[in-house]
């Protein structure tokens, strides 16, 4: 009895052992590895479970790249790992290089992975060409008339200038600004309507290409259209604002005008004034004449009777004037 306690106890402890033997150590992945020609000791597997490196993840690319006739090295594709990179991403672009005869290294496929881009789509890209549709961009001829034109870029992946080349975003920037260049440099809208490739021939030669990820391949115009007439535009609004300064200085003008015929009634109420008050001076001089004799009663008498004559004169004058108007226009005063 004792005995074969004993034993169950070893046959437990042995399927303890193997069971995490075989769970530390990827024993199916190591005989998968063998069967495809890829010789990794047991202890290399144990390493990179030492140094947390998931086997599958390097181990499955480096029996992919086997099969696939590329000679990559296992302390390569750790380091790749160890990094931070996608090594099944960088192996496959190898593998799609390699069958493209595009020559692609190792080191410059882990440099590009490293540097954010994506490896394996910058391959594909360099086989087929990627169609990069641009929004309408408006241009306004010398003419004044908008001119609104899409255009398709078609790009190749230029994997040389992956790693420091600018994206997309930089391609379709160039060839905007060139589109706008190349419609303001023309005279009349109408010869870019008549030629529209004009505007890729333009852009095309002058190599927007430059620094960035991608070669150009061709710049089609895929749309091309009439928008606002700029130029009637901005000579209505200039018309406008001429008005609005006309207005502006006629106001300015009239307001001067009001200030001066204020200014000027209250010079004539200042000097009815001074009439007034020199009027009133004429009995104060005369009493003061009368008390010192330098002016007799009899001559007080004669200045008043001038006074009355002239004011009959005066009288008489006047209504002399409103006969001869009666008489010239016989209706007035009838109404």
């Amino acid at each position: 009895m004792p005995t074969e306690i004993i034993a169950l106890v070893a046959i437990a402890a042995v399927v303890i052992v193997f069971g995490i033997l075989f769970t530390f150590i990827p024993v199916g992945l190591w005989i998968a590895a063998w069967a495809a020609n890829v010789k990794i000791g047991i202890f290399q597997l144990v390493g990179m479970r030492l140094r947390r490196i998931v086997p599958k993840r390097v181990v499955n690319p480096l029996v992919k790249a086997k099969k696939a006739g590329l000679d990559l090295k296992l302390n390569k594709l750790e380091g790749h790992y160890l990094a931070g990179g996608n090594v099944d991403r960088v192996v496959n672009a190898l593998i799609a290089a390699h069958r493209a005869n595009i020559e692609l290294t190792f080191e410059r496929g882990a440099a590009i992975d490293l540097a954010g881009r994506d490896v394996l789509e910058a391959v594909q890209m360099s086989v087929n060409p990627k169609v990069i549709e641009t929004p309408f961009i408006a241009g306004v001829a010398m003419d004044g008339i908008e001119i609104k034109a899409k255009s398709r870029i078609t790009v190749r992946a230029n994997i040389d200038r992956l790693v420091g080349g600018a994206g997309e975003e930089t391609i379709i920037a160039r060839v905007g600004e060139g589109i706008v260049s190349t419609i303001g440099s023309n005279d009349d809208h109408k010869a870019v309507l008549e030629n529209p490739d004009m505007i890729s021939q333009t852009v095309l030669s002058k190599g927007l290409d430059s620094g960035t990820a991608f070669e150009i391949l061709s710049i089609d115009i895929a749309d091309i259209d009439i928008g606002k007439n700029i130029g009637a535009e901005l000579q209505t609004d200039q018309a406008e604002a001429d008005k609005k300064i006309a207005q502006a200085k006629a106001e300015e003008r009239r307001a001067m005008a009001v200030a001066q015929e204020q200014e000027m009634n209250a010079r004539v109420e200042e000097m009815r004034a001074r009439v007034v008050e020199a009027e009133a001076e004429v009995p104060k001089a005369m009493a003061e004449a009368l008390r010192s004799g330098n002016l007799g009663v009899m001559d007080y008498y004669n200045l008043q009777n001038v006074e009355a004559d002239t004011d009959m004169r005066k009288h008489i004058g006047k209504a002399t004037d409103e006969d001869d108007e009666s008489i010239r226009d016989p209706h007035k005063g009838l109404d």
